[in-house]
């Protein structure tokens, strides 16, 4: 899968997607790693190519949702702002991911406006329907 298939990437530049590609790194990890705890610094962004990533919360470890679909986008602390994730990503089979320094992908998005535009319009749209997922998921939807 290359960047360009990803649900953010839809619809972006050739020339947007190409350069992010240039900065992505293709990770292997195994069931039971953590890619990031809740806390930690956020400093990148992940895309999954293969396998399943919980996300939790919290100190017993709720579970806020499952990545498990390719092209599925997650570790979005990273690019809002914030300097530290708001949740833990465990993989829980042996996952391959796409990952993106968010320093060099702002860098990108500063640079071309008009995708970036687009880039955080997809991202609003994937947390939302995330959020409406789990207002069902707790009975609230």
């Amino acid at each position: 899968m290359l960047i360009d298939q990803t649900d953010l990437a839809r619809g972006m530049s050739w020339e947007f997607t190409n350069e992010v590609y240039d900065i992505t790194t293709t990770e292997s990890f195994a069931k039971g790693d953590f890619l990031f705890r809740e806390g930690d610094h956020a400093k990148y962004f992940y895309v999954l190519l293969d396998g399943r990533v919980r996300l939790s919360m919290g100190e017993t470890g709720q579970v806020v949702y499952i990545v498990d679909r390719p092209g599925e986008a997650f570790g979005w602390s990273s690019l809002v702002g914030r300097e530290v994730y708001s949740a833990s990503a465990e993989c829980v089979l042996a996952s391959k991911l796409l990952r993106i320094d968010k320093d060099e992908l702002e860098k990108i998005l500063e640079r071309k406006p008009a995708d970036g535009m687009t880039f955080f319009r997809r991202l609003a749209g994937i947390l939302g329907e995330r959020l409406l997922s789990i207002y069902d998921t707790l009975g609230l939807g």
